[in-house]
């Protein structure tokens, strides 16, 4: 990548002006719906050339959105992206890798619908280091228990390290403070640099309930990768949106196979959990979100930070203006 600008300045130029472009085409009313962010995009240094995949613009034959429902978890999560053109699209040829899965607690294994399935992280570390990325690391910081328990109990471990990945245990030096340009509820924040800095930062949350958020998927998912998290739970109609402006998953991928209906986050008891056997995909993770509301019988209206996160053009709500592919396998 070139070094003259950074890839959380490259994308988000990328990003605003792919914004514009969806907005021009999308019915006056979707525009209305959906305002775009007054901010100007950055300019490159030296006007060098910026080595960042578009993906914020699908071609035609590529869904905006994709939802595939079946019974392997490894053949869903692989069809999904391949129905937004493939790995390929995101990756290019040794790029550095973070995958961001939500991997809850050390209390329970990934049956209990807290912690993000363990193939499909698997399956997308494969599908990155099959497309040429040259290191893909696995992290996350756990809401309760420590990291390296918590890995092992939820089974991503093993089938992270099976597939050629590498689990990260996050080093809280990395967590420093970092200005949010576009932050409307907050303008600095302790992040982990790690995510700022790589080529290419995938999020795998799972759907589920969650008793402050009415729901989590993609984008409260970016809390895992901040310090001081009950602050931002003080105010996640906003900050959640003002995090996502500077975080900018290039793809989300949400596990809605077993999907946790109530006590969430953490849960505890497999009563509490429905088979959905879905992956859901997109480079829009608030378009990701908007489309798993409806395995908890609601609305993407019903979640304050999804509603915010739209209004301010950090990606779409409303799913009848773009291209979902659904298919059963």
């Amino acid at each position: 990548m070139n070094k003259s600008m950074s890839r959380r300045e490259a994308l988000r130029w990328l990003t605003l002006t792919a914004a514009a472009s969806l907005v021009a085409c999308q019915p006056t009313n979707q525009a209305q719906n959906q305002p775009q962010s007054n901010a100007q995009p950055a300019e490159p240094v030296d006007n060098q050339p910026v080595n960042t995949p578009q993906t914020n613009t699908p071609s035609a034959d590529q869904a905006y959105l994709s939802v595939v429902h079946g019974q392997d978890p490894a053949a869903i999560t692989e069809a999904a992206v391949r129905a937004l053109g493939g790995m390929e699209r995101f990756v290019q040829n040794g790029f550095n890798v973070i995958i961001k899965p939500n991997i809850c607690t050390d209390y329970y294994s990934y049956e209990y619908g807290a912690t993000t399935n363990p193939i499909v992280v698997a399956t997308l570390v494969s599908l990155a280091l099959g497309a040429g990325a040259g290191r893909v690391r696995v992290m996350d910081y756990p809401f309760g228990g420590s990291a390296e328990s918590a890995y092992v109990v939820s089974g991503i471990a093993d089938a992270v390290q099976a597939a050629g990945g590498e689990m990260e245990v996050m080093n809280p030096a990395k967590f420093r403070s970092t200005q949010i340009p576009d932050g409307v509820s907050i303008s600095n924040w302790d992040i982990y640099q790690d995510v700022l800095d790589c080529d290419l930062f995938i999020n795998v949350p799972i759907a589920k309930q969650h008793g402050l958020a009415t729901m989590t998927a993609g984008c409260k998912n970016m809390l895992g990768v901040i310090e001081n998290r009950s602050a931002i739970h003080a105010q996640m109609g906003e900050r959640i949106p003002d995090l996502v402006s500077l975080l900018r998953p290039e793809l989300t991928v949400v596990d809605a196979i077993r999907t946790l209906m109530q006590n969430g986050p953490t849960g505890g008891s497999l009563d509490d959990v429905q088979i959905n056997n879905t992956v859901i995909a997109s480079h829009d993770v608030v378009t990701c979100d908007a489309y798993a509301t409806r395995f908890l019988g609601l609305t993407p209206a019903d979640i304050p930070y999804i509603v915010h996160a739209a209004e301010r053009g950090l990606g779409v709500m409303d799913l009848n203006s773009v291209r979902i592919d659904e298919t059963s396998l």
